[in-house]
């Protein structure tokens, strides 16, 4: 059973080092711990509209935290890096008879509802 994108995406990662990797077409969010790779690529591209080319991982565990005597842990997160196409070339395919045709591309190449803009 596959999850909805809402419940993959968990929200967008900003910070200087994630607003700055925007401009190279790198957004960075939080997801759901159990959630793939191909999964995190079809959730971005079905919420946003874009094509992702690549997705790089991490998982963090929680940190340890103490209050008097009692120790206790922060939940753990996965984190994801997604790539997406920014290229914004049109596609040229062959027609009937042969005729060239031009036709743009059917997505986006930025997400402007990341949470800040460009």
């Amino acid at each position: 059973m596959s999850k909805a994108p809402q419940d993959i995406i968990k929200a967008p990662v900003i910070t200087e080092k994630s607003a700055g990797e925007i401009a190279d077409g790198k957004y960075t969010f939080k997801v759901a711990v159990d959630a793939k790779k191909p999964e995190i690529a079809s959730a971005v591209e079905q919420l946003f509209g874009v094509k992702v080319t690549r997705v790089n991982t991490a998982n963090f565990d929680g940190k340890l935290k103490r209050q008097r005597y009692q120790i206790g842990r922060t939940p753990a997160f996965k984190k994801a890096v997604v790539t997406i196409d920014t290229e914004g070339a049109d596609v040229t395919y062959l027609g009937k008879g042969g005729k060239s045709t031009k036709a743009g591309k059917k997505y986006k190449t930025s997400i402007e509802e990341f949470g800040f803009g460009q």
